[in-house]
């Protein structure tokens, strides 16, 4: 028997690999397009290191009119949950990011190098895996469990340096053929293994797009390549994939880089062109050191020790890109924080380039960290939203806001639902014409807090106290008030002619119009203009420290600014 009947036997309806390399031609594209693709498998959520993998990918596929795929790696069929391609489109669509090719819901895909689900490509595999057997560069495998944990064993015990299947431990790869076929014939399991050239003293040189030159130990292991199921494992489907997708680029977390010298001797192998490898350090995130009871360790200057580790999808909630949504986290802002940890000069780019869209950023693969990654840090995600959020108009805050607010905040949703009155709150110091923006909001959630003095229902509580502190004399405090709510107000009033009537009044209550008067001789004076406007503020809002006064109570209305005014004055006397 040969090769080629003994390939026929195991993969008897298996295409000639001509018939692939014909129906996925060479792409059409400008030189120096780079076409990548993200490739998950549908076994659970979303992690934030794909998010960044895909902010990446999107970068660099914009930078040179090239193509992003998607494409879903289900072959571990044990692990896949339901609607789990659904998930990831959704998760991905969440933060805007837009595929050219692949899948578009758990069904349905676009582009023309599918089907875009690796166990849909069974056929595609097998035919490559059946060149591979003809060619004598792979062989059925029937060692059964017992004799691969037999094997470990041994190698455990004489502790040899490299564990696994491979060399004179690869006790199936020189079976013969016929032997082969007769126990295929008979109804053994098997499954098809990958015959490696490498030497246990070879090595490699490989050029990784992010790390640069590097030496490897070439690869020696026997891997599997088509597993009983008769499905690829991750190695093979991604060398064929690849392959037939003409990925240039393929960018991963630096957990994939051992296998860079497998990968390329399964393309080299197959006759593959490799592509590009480009592997960067996962984000890492830092903790307390504890001890066997749990206790939090100390160095001796008392500072607490800790340690990095990768994100965790077992222990951290923040791993999950939907834990963003429901805390309230723009999807601009976590994708600008991503950026500031996958390329170092994204921030001095940003500073210069304050309204550029993301993906103006001239994105370097060079400038990805290669063997630390950064710290995960969620108080400068909040800070880079913050900055994010300030530069958001009225209209996008209160539509974002409120379509949060909708799933996840019943008492905000109820204040957004008056629209026409909550555009004008949050558009209090908020726009184009705005030279210091603030940056009061991190994230949705804080939107309640922020606005909430500007709504009866949540300024009338059974809590509210007003705490005047630069003033202390509830007869003042009363002249105030009245004074300025009979004389001195006027809805219509600019800022200019607002301001001049607090320091008219002021004056009237006896207090400097001017903060300089009063530094010059406080003696004189019980206060400032600043102290009045203070109270007037506190009155208003309940507060000490709120965007511009003035804006505040032209929103709120001469009815509205009065009866707080009144309230006030009513709690003098309490």
């Amino acid at each position: 028997m040969t090769r080629t009947e003994l390939a026929d036997l195991i993969f008897p309806d298996a295409k000639d690999t001509s018939y692939y390399e014909e129906k996925y031609p060479e792409r059409q594209l400008p030189d120096g397009a780079v076409v990548t693709r993200f490739a998950p498998s549908p076994t659970g959520f979303v992690h934030i290191g794909a998010l960044e993998q895909c902010i990446v990918e999107t970068s660099l596929k914009k930078q040179t009119n090239g193509v992003l795929i998607l494409r879903i790696e289900d072959t571990d069929q044990k692990r896949k949950v339901e609607n789990g391609v659904q998930g990831i489109i959704d998760s991905m669509k969440d933060f805007d990011i837009v595929f050219d090719e692949g899948m578009i819901s758990e069904t349905e895909s676009v582009g023309e190098y599918g089907p875009y689900i690796q166990t849909q490509r069974r056929e595609i595999y097998q035919a490559y895996a059946k060149k591979l057997l003809i060619e004598d560069k792979a062989y059925p495998c029937f060692a059964s469990e017992e004799e691969l944990a037999e094997l470990r064993k041994k190698q455990e015990d004489e502790k040899i340096d490299n564990i696994g299947y491979y060399g004179k431990w690869a006790i199936y790869r020189s079976l013969p053929i016929e032997e082969a076929a007769k126990r295929i014939k008979n109804g053994d399991s098997y499954v098809i293994r990958f015959k490696s050239e490498g030497r246990e003293d070879g090595r490699i040189t490989h050029n990784d797009m992010v790390k640069g030159k590097v030496e490897m130990p070439q690869n020696i292991l026997d891997v599997v390549i088509i597993k009983g199921d008769g499905l690829p494992t991750y190695h093979f489907a991604h060398a064929v994939d690849d392959h037939l997708m003409h990925t240039t680029h393929v960018i991963r977390s630096n957990e994939w880089f051992p296998s860079v010298p497998l990968h390329l001797e399964l393309f080299r192998a197959l006759g593959f062109k490799a592509p590009k490898y480009c592997h960067y350090a996962p984000m890492l995130k830092s903790e307390p050191k504890t001890d066997e009871n749990g206790n939090i360790v100390y160095d001796e200057d008392g500072s607490v020790v800790t340690f990095k580790r990768k994100i965790s999808k077992r222990k951290d909630p923040e791993a999950a890109v939907s834990y963003y949504h429901k805390e309230g986290i723009p999807a601009e802002s976590v994708k600008e924080y991503l950026m500031t940890i996958a390329n170092s000069d994204f921030e001095m780019w940003r500073q210069s380039n304050p309204d550029a869209d993301l993906y103006d950023f001239p994105f370097k693969l060079k400038k990805m960290s290669t063997t630390e990654g950064a710290l995960f840090d969620m108080d400068k995600l909040i800070d880079v939203s913050k900055n994010v959020i300030a530069t958001f108009s009225a209209e996008k805050v209160y539509n974002d806001a409120y379509e949060w607010a909708k799933r996840y905040d019943d008492v905000l949703k109820s204040m957004l639902d008056d629209r026409e009155y909550s555009l004008k709150v949050l558009g209090i110091e908020r726009g184009a014409d705005i030279k210091k923006k603030r940056k009061d909001i991190g994230k949705w959630s804080d939107v309640r807090d922020y606005i909430s003095y500007m709504y009866d229902c949540q300024f009338y509580t059974d809590d509210l106290k007003f705490d005047y502190q630069l003033i202390n004399d509830p007869a003042t405090l009363s002249k105030i008030f009245k004074l300025y709510a009979d004389k001195y107000y006027d809805e219509s009033d600019d800022n200019q002619a607002w301001f001049n009537k607090i320091k008219d009044l002021a004056e009237e209550v006896g207090y400097a119009r001017e903060v300089k008067i009063w530094k010059k001789d406080k003696e004189s004076w019980p206060g400032h203009v600043g102290d009045v406007s203070t109270a007037l503020r506190i009155a208003v809002t309940g507060r000490s420290n709120t965007p511009d006064l003035c804006q505040i109570m032209q929103v709120m209305g001469t009815k509205r600014v009065k009866e707080r005014l009144e309230y006030a004055a009513k709690m003098l006397s309490n």
